[in-house]
């Protein structure tokens, strides 16, 4: 049975405590960076554009509909907002998603690098296989149409030239998945640095994709994310 719709106060207060922890972990700087939840079917609650994310309070946040249609909130929505719908049309199970530019994991996207190998298990098992979507231009569809390729499969996507996007079932599992990100790309810079990464037997990556298939990777998290 489905999971009842987030409560929409509760939802805006956890993207508002979301702005500031992807802010104060340096996952985005200025305007950067986009958040939103479903709330029902066809509402979607997000993060308006122009406004630095460590600013955003609940009254600054646009509701819309699942066509992109204005339906409350003073500000006009992120211009960002296409992929977010995009994501929320091609997959049901997604009712939160997050976009940021984390500074190294958008580093390997930079240089053209996914996460597809198997290499951290917190990446294998948390995260799932990171495609890198071919560039598309911010704020456009074109962004929209280029990430939908990737949706059916992924919860993590490296965005070509640009940063990353998560999702997931609840907002606090997609924020976990974009810190958890960032957080590889660290080990991976430091082990090249060092000289050498060590790959997982094919065998023992199998074991953390079944494991990640029974449901841990993707429903082991709070159902909302709790004020600071």
């Amino acid at each position: 049975m489905r999971e009842p719709w987030p409560e929409r106060g509760a939802s805006a207060a956890g993207i508002v405590t979301v702005c500031r922890r992807l802010y104060e972990r340096g996952l985005i700087a200025g305007g950067e960076g986009n958040v939103s939840v479903r709330i029902a079917e066809d509402r979607i609650l997000a993060t308006p554009a122009g406004l630095s994310k460590v600013d955003v309070g609940e009254g600054d946040l646009v509701e819309v509909g699942g066509d992109g249609r204005h339906l409350s909130g003073v500000r006009r929505v992120s211009t960002e907002i296409a992929m977010h719908l995009r994501l929320y049309a091609r997959r049901p199970d997604v009712r939160a998603v997050v976009h940021a530019h984390p500074p190294t994991a958008t580093g390997f996207a930079l240089a053209g690098e996914d996460f597809m190998a198997g290499v951290l298990p917190e990446v294998i098992f948390g995260l799932g296989p990171v495609p890198l979507v071919p560039y598309g231009m911010p704020g456009t569809p074109e962004l929209a149409d280029r990430l939908e390729a990737f949706a059916a499969g992924h919860d993590v996507f490296l965005l070509a030239n640009h940063g990353a996007t998560a999702c997931g079932p609840t907002l606090a599992l997609a924020h976990q998945r974009m810190e958890s990100l960032e957080q590889a790309a660290r080990i991976m810079l430091a082990a090249r640095l060092l000289g050498r990464v060590t790959p997982l037997a094919p065998a023992q990556v199998q074991a953390l994709l079944d494991a990640r298939a029974r449901g841990g990777g993707r429903d082991d998290a709070p159902a909302q994310v709790e004020g600071e």
